[in-house]
């Protein structure tokens, strides 16, 4: 996959960060996948537990290195330590290289049509902003990590990538390896909806990604075009979320909501 210089191996004799700009906490880089030891660093993570703030004081590494900053946990200490996760950057391709609208269609038509009987509708029109994207993703990752957050066990990682949308593709995460193989196709995806409703990629557990949302739909038209794209991206979270219809889950789950939570079986 194309990406930007990586530039965390500079944090092996730097784990402060200094010379990029950053003042880090404790941590470590991790390389581990699938195969084994990838050639350099995946990600940075952080070895206490996220606290809220954490992530905004992060967000200028995206600027001033290349790095994003994303959540990384899960329900579990084992299952929430990306070692344990399976990467696999070898068959992650370029998100750039494929088009949200053929993607979300071709995945539509195979697992969407026939529930749905109906073509796919098309992408969803741009939503107004409501927030600035990164005001948007630092309330919504505080909110994952308050009391009564969904998060367990979270820790704070920089991942190399061009954009928040890329941070799938550059891990080489495996969450949705049962929809596709090559998670760029759902990243380019997410770059449209980074362009489109100001998302972030904030969270990532084994099987589980959370986004902000900035420009959320805010009629019941929109929403519900939004969620025909949701059912393409991630079948499995609307087939599952107990709502009678897609209707239903677009004015429940879609409709004006800071945020999008998929999950993959």
């Amino acid at each position: 996959m194309a990406t930007l210089p990586n530039q965390l191996p500079k944090l092996a004799a730097d784990p402060t960060g200094r010379s990029l700009g950053l003042d880090l906490p404790p941590g470590a880089l991790l390389d581990t996948t699938v195969e084994g030891p990838w050639d350099e660093p995946l990600l940075w993570r952080a070895d206490a537990r996220a606290a809220p703030g954490d992530w905004l004081r992060l967000t200028s590494a995206r600027r001033t290195a290349g790095l994003c900053p994303v959540l990384v946990g899960g329900s579990t200490a084992g299952e929430s330590h990306p070692d344990k996760w399976g990467l696999d950057p070898d068959l992650a391709s370029y998100p750039g290289d494929h088009d949200a609208d053929e993607v979300l269609a071709e995945l539509w038509e195979e697992f969407a049509a026939e529930a749905e009987d109906a073509d796919w509708p098309g992408l969803a029109s741009a939503g107004e902003p409501a927030a600035d994207p990164d005001a948007r993703a630092a309330e919504v990752t505080d909110a994952l990590l308050g009391g009564t957050g969904r998060l367990e066990e979270a820790r704070l990682a920089l991942v190399p990538a061009r954009r928040s949308a890329d941070i799938p593709a550059a891990l080489g995460w495996c969450g949705p390896v049962g929809l596709t193989s090559d998670v760029a196709r759902l990243c380019a995806v997410l770059r449209s909806w980074e362009d489109r409703f100001g998302i972030r990629v904030v969270a990532l557990t084994f099987d589980q990604l959370v986004v902000s949302v900035a420009a959320p739909p805010r009629t019941p038209a929109e929403a519900e075009a939004v969620a025909a794209e949701h059912y393409a991206f991630c079948p499995d979270t609307v087939a599952e979320s107990g709502h009678a219809s897609l209707r239903a889950y677009a004015e429940r789950e879609v409709l004006g909501a800071p945020s999008w939570s998929f999950r993959w079986n």
